[in-house]
């Protein structure tokens, strides 16, 4: 069988031939190979030992099964299993979102196909699309409107309605038909579009959207919106008006040239002229700058000069437009139109709004505005500059850090007399059972995470105020393990001036130190912080799942065994070192094991 890391670069290699066309794609399902890489994909995450329908799991996994799988694929009678509903709370809503959990062999199945549409599909998707994408994050989206919206005049916000439930499967079908030919293919996505949900175990059907929960549906759902990214590129092309250079306005153009007449005439006489006149002259010369630097330099209603941007990121876009606000109610209906007729697509009217650029919209977790500020500041040549007029603005809205501290149940808020509020920090009861060590990793990451997200905002360093209820919820969470003095734990653990947590390992002893760098704005680090994807490389090397599944050894008991099973377990705290195979798991800090048929028995009996 071919290296399915080879088959997946020769798909992406003819990926950006818009005229060629793949057939025979379904015989790549008969590859086991393509299974092992798709295994070693999905057991990374929590999700993987959550049971689906059919009651199953990762754990059990051999190399029968995977044949298994094959087997039906092969004579056709391959059908997936309903997925089983479950409903997860939206954030700042009493709604609640529906999530599908797939059976772990129709997930199997499933990133197989998503690696081969992927290999297919990315490198033709748009470059304003950055959602489920490989370098790709709200980071990047937000660098790019932070780089193409300067000087935008009017911003829609767009909110496609109920997005993922509402994709026209024969219209994804078509989409996939473009480039796909081949009917077993496109069967089984058929079977897969329409396998289902049990909800309290009744049944029920599948009439649209993409199988939620399942991990081809974000690659599903770049294809069905790539339309809608298209669509942009060409709207644009008719939309935008005049050349690269904007036509000023009469009187700035005024007041340009009398200042550049003055320096010129500054610079030809300053050595010659007497010192009153010098004085006078170059006195005159700042006023005409400093008039110049207050005029706006294009008109506020130009029609010979138009752009519209555009950015999107999964099911949320937003449109930047330089022109009128008619311009913008035109754009947003030829929007709505296209979503109505091309993708069966409703866009939200109450959602969806035209917002002047000087006021704030919620992007992606952001505050995003475009500056009118006419204020200049002197360059490193010495001259006055308007720096910030037309720049968009990114900030970190108050509401969410404030909302960290109350999810993570770190104050109360309290009022006087004068019903003025008063924050009182509070010690976190359900850590103080954890070791220390674990306790200040636990604050680093919600304080990192925060940072980390908000770090391109110009006010990330009002998250000193969030850091300083951090640290003193932390201080009192340890005070109140150790039923001690806040002072007390200061002395105790902090060393230089950093609270930290002295801890052994193999190469000796070592500290975690609570965060202490600080929180300065950074916005050239953005690949650091993209969406990560499973990687392909050396899936199959000897430490690896896949690795490890061909060794032909039982990793408990050690004798060579042609048929070997994967044993997996979810959480290493719940497991007992009276054990053996537990025992091996926690010192190996592994939540698997490639065990014999006789060991897996006794295994899941728990005896061995």
């Amino acid at each position: 069988m071919r290296n399915p890391v080879w088959i997946l670069k020769s798909l992406e290699e003819k990926a950006c031939d818009r005229d060629y066309r793949y057939e025979r794609l379904y015989r790549n399902l008969y590859n086991p190979d393509f299974y092992l890489l798709a295994y070693q994909n999905i057991a990374k995450s929590q999700g993987s030992m959550t049971p689906g329908a059919d009651g199953m799991t990762l754990d059990g996994m051999d190399e029968a099964r995977i044949n298994r799988i094959i087997a039906s694929l092969k004579d056709h009678s391959y059908k997936p299993n309903p997925a089983r509903r479950e409903y997860i709370a939206k954030k700042n809503s009493t709604k609640k979102r529906p999530l599908g959990i797939p059976s772990t062999d129709d997930k199997l199945v499933q990133e197989i196909i998503r690696m081969i549409l992927e290999a297919i599909y990315e490198p033709g998707f748009s470059k304003h699309s950055h959602g489920f994408r490989p370098k790709r994050s709200c980071h990047t989206a937000l660098s790019e409107i932070q780089n193409t919206f300067t000087g935008v005049k009017w911003m829609i916000e767009g909110d496609i309605k109920a997005c993922f439930d509402c994709f026209d499967h024969h219209v994804l079908i078509e989409l996939l038909r473009r480039r796909i030919h081949d009917e077993y293919f496109i069967s089984l996505m058929w079977k897969f579009l329409k396998a289902g949900y049990m909800e309290q175990w009744i049944y029920h059907t599948t009439y649209s959207g993409t199988p939620q929960g399942s991990g081809m549906s974000p690659i599903l759902a770049n294809i069905y919106l790539s339309e809608l990214d298209n669509f942009m590129e060409q709207y644009k092309v008719k939309f935008d008006v005049g050349g690269k250079d904007r036509r000023e306005t009469k009187e700035y153009s005024r007041i340009n040239g009398t200042h550049e007449r003055l320096r010129k005439k500054y610079r030809r006489l300053k050595d010659t002229l007497p010192v009153e006149e010098r004085k006078a002259l170059a006195k005159q010369l700042r006023s005409v700058q400093l008039q110049k630097l207050q005029t706006p330099l294009y008109p506020v209603k130009d029609d010979a000069y138009k752009r519209l941007q555009y950015n999107r990121y999964a099911d949320d876009f937003v449109v930047g437009i330089i022109g009128s606000k008619e311009d913008a109610e035109k754009v947003k209906a030829d929007i709505k139109l296209f979503l109505q007729d091309s993708l069966k697509l409703t866009l939200s009217e109450e959602k969806t709004k035209i917002t002047h650029s000087t006021e704030k919209i919620r992007y992606l977790g952001y505050d995003i505005c475009v500056l009118r500020d006419m204020s200049f500041t002197r360059t490193a040549n010495g001259q006055l500059q308007r720096l910030w007029n037309g720049r968009v603005k990114l900030t970190m809205p108050h509401e969410k850090w404030f909302n960290k501290l109350l999810e993570y149940r770190t104050i109360r808020i309290l009022k006087d007399e004068n019903g003025r509020e008063r924050w009182r920090t509070l010690h976190r009861g359900n850590l103080t059972s954890r070791p220390d060590i674990e306790i200040i990793s636990k604050f680093n990451s919600e304080i990192r995470g925060i940072y980390n997200f908000y770090r391109m905002a110009q006010n990330v360093s009002t998250l000193d105020k969030f850091y300083n209820i951090m640290k003193s919820s932390m201080l009192k969470t340890f005070a109140n393990k150790y039923r001690t003095t806040v002072n007390k734990i200061k002395k105790a653990y902090i060393k230089d001036g950093i609270f930290g947590v002295d801890y052994q390992t193999k190469e000796g002893e070592k500290r975690c130190e609570l965060y202490h760098d600080g929180f300065t704005r950074k916005k050239d680090d953005m690949l650091a912080y993209v969406d990560i994807l499973p990687q392909y490389k050396k899936y199959d090397k000897p430490n690896s799942l896949a690795g490890r599944l061909n060794s032909k050894t039982c990793e408990l008991c050690g004798d060579k065994s042609e048929h070997l099973i994967m044993h997996h377990v979810k959480w290493l705290k719940d497991l007992s070192e009276s054990i053996p195979s537990e025992k091996l798991m926690m010192e190996k800090r592994r939540k698997s094991l490639a065990l014999c048929a006789e060991c897996f028995k006794k295994v899941q009996a728990r005896i061995l």
